[in-house]
């Protein structure tokens, strides 16, 4: 008998999402926060009302590719270029001082009825593995979160973007190191061989499509839904690529693919109509599914006091790697911070080292309950603080309204509120005159 519980499940998680952004919002906190807490009130961590399926997986999946898709349709290439040098440096510092810091934490607690190591690991090899986990950035949060304010084409956030990128591959590199000293059967060089090929890859192969989509798409203003079709199968391909192929992340190989297709004839167009899918349906899922992932086992006291140190650390160590790399790019001191709360966020990337290191015996099991912690508290804190960062303290908005909604031609009812505001405050100076 068929079951059509995930249509309930769909209707929950959309409604819910939406009633907690708008929370959230109107304490000015991001909309992406309520999205993330609406999976975590509603999942297995508090009152058990949704649980993670295939179904919602899959399309959670679907979610963040598309999301990083559109991300690469809205980034500028010619102020990506200009941060190239500047985002290497930043992921290379994100990279190094969480490895290290995370390693520290570990190492303090690494004992005798505290954090005992995995049968089939050193200590040694468990505390650099936990600073493994702490390298990773999830950038699809911060991403949204930029979306949100308009602020996805400054400095700042293209070498966020950028940085995380380079951060993934970086993370790789990293995971594929740590893993090959436990595991003889994984070669570090062919590994790094199948990266370095991804790149030639999306290199010539990226190149060729967009000179073939735009002698396509130019001049034809007639039946545009066959681009968006042609975008999204791109987009797809490149991300199954990825992953199938080269071991690099498919929401990197969907970011480059935004990255082929942006700058062509129509992108407006195929953004507006992926911007209405992300919207509605599928970028909701993704970040209920986060919440929906967070199942807190049992811990001690010792675990609970780990995982509060490892947070902080967590935040911390990206704040400052990415903040001095930054600043060594002569940034200012605004967009040093603004790059380093960008950063902070490690979503279901650090979930799935976690859940690697686990299956391979590196950490032991205890570890991944101070981990889902870090998870729900970078998620939660990043898009925050990078909103924080770029409010202007001097002078207030007239009117807010969301970026995605300007595409899509809705006000926001708190920016419908402001600008009535602001019309009626003209009117009355107005009159005055």
């Amino acid at each position: 008998m068929n079951s059509y519980d995930y249509l309930l499940d769909l209707a929950i998680i959309l409604l819910s999402t939406k009633v907690f952004g708008l929370l959230t919002r109107r304490v000015r906190m991001p909309q992406v926060v309520g999205a993330l807490l609406a999976g975590l009130i509603l999942g297995p961590a508090c009152f058990g009302v949704l649980e993670q399926t295939e179904f919602i997986k899959q399309t959670s999946e679907i979610g963040v590719i598309v999301l990083m898709f559109c991300a690469g349709l809205e980034t500028d290439i010619d102020e990506l270029k200009r941060s190239g040098k500047a985002s290497f440096i930043i992921a290379l510092l994100g990279v190094i001082v969480p490895l290290f810091g995370g390693c520290g934490v570990a190492a303090m607690f690494n004992g005798p009825g505290m954090l005992e190591a995995s049968s089939n690991a050193s200590a040694m090899l468990q505390n650099f593995f936990i600073g493994v986990i702490l390298t990773a950035t999830s950038v699809s949060i911060s991403v949204e979160t930029l979306k949100e304010m308009g602020k996805l084409n400054t400095k700042a956030g293209n070498a966020i973007l950028g940085a995380a990128i380079i951060d993934d591959v970086l993370g790789i590199i990293a995971l594929t190191i740590i893993t090959s000293l436990a595991d003889s059967s994984v070669n570090v060089w062919i590994v790094l061989l199948k990266i370095v090929g991804f790149f030639v890859f999306v290199g010539l192969g990226g190149y060729l499509i967009h000179l073939l989509f735009e002698r396509w798409v130019r001049g034809y203003e007639r039946d545009l839904q066959r681009f968006v079709i042609v975008a999204f199968v791109i987009c797809l391909v490149f991300s199954y690529c990825a992953e199938k192929f080269f071991g690099v992340a498919d929401i990197t190989g969907a970011f480059f693919a935004g990255l082929i297709i942006t700058k062509t004839t129509h992108t407006n167009y195929i953004a507006r109509r992926f911007g209405i899918l992300s919207y509605i349906f599928l970028s909701p899922v993704f970040f209920a599914n986060i919440g929906l992932q967070v199942e807190l086992p049992h811990m001690s006291a010792m675990i609970v006091l780990f995982a509060v140190l490892l947070s902080i650390v967590a935040v911390l160590t990206k704040i400052i790697g990415c903040g001095i790399g930054a600043k060594l790019c002569r940034f200012s001191n605004q967009d040093c911070i603004r790059v380093g709360m960008g950063m902070i966020s490690r979503g279901e990337v650090a979930l799935i080292v976690a859940s690697k290191g686990n299956s391979m015996g590196l950490i032991s099991p205890n570890i991944l309950g101070p981990v889902i912690i870090v998870v729900v508290v970078t998620t939660i804190v990043s898009p925050i603080l990078l909103k924080l960062t770029f409010q202007d303290k001097k002078k207030a908005p007239e009117y807010i309204e969301n970026d995605l909604a300007k595409q899509l031609g809705i006000m926001t009812d708190e920016g419908e509120r402001d600008k009535n505001r602001f019309v009626k405050r003209k009117k009355k100076e107005k009159t005055k005159r």
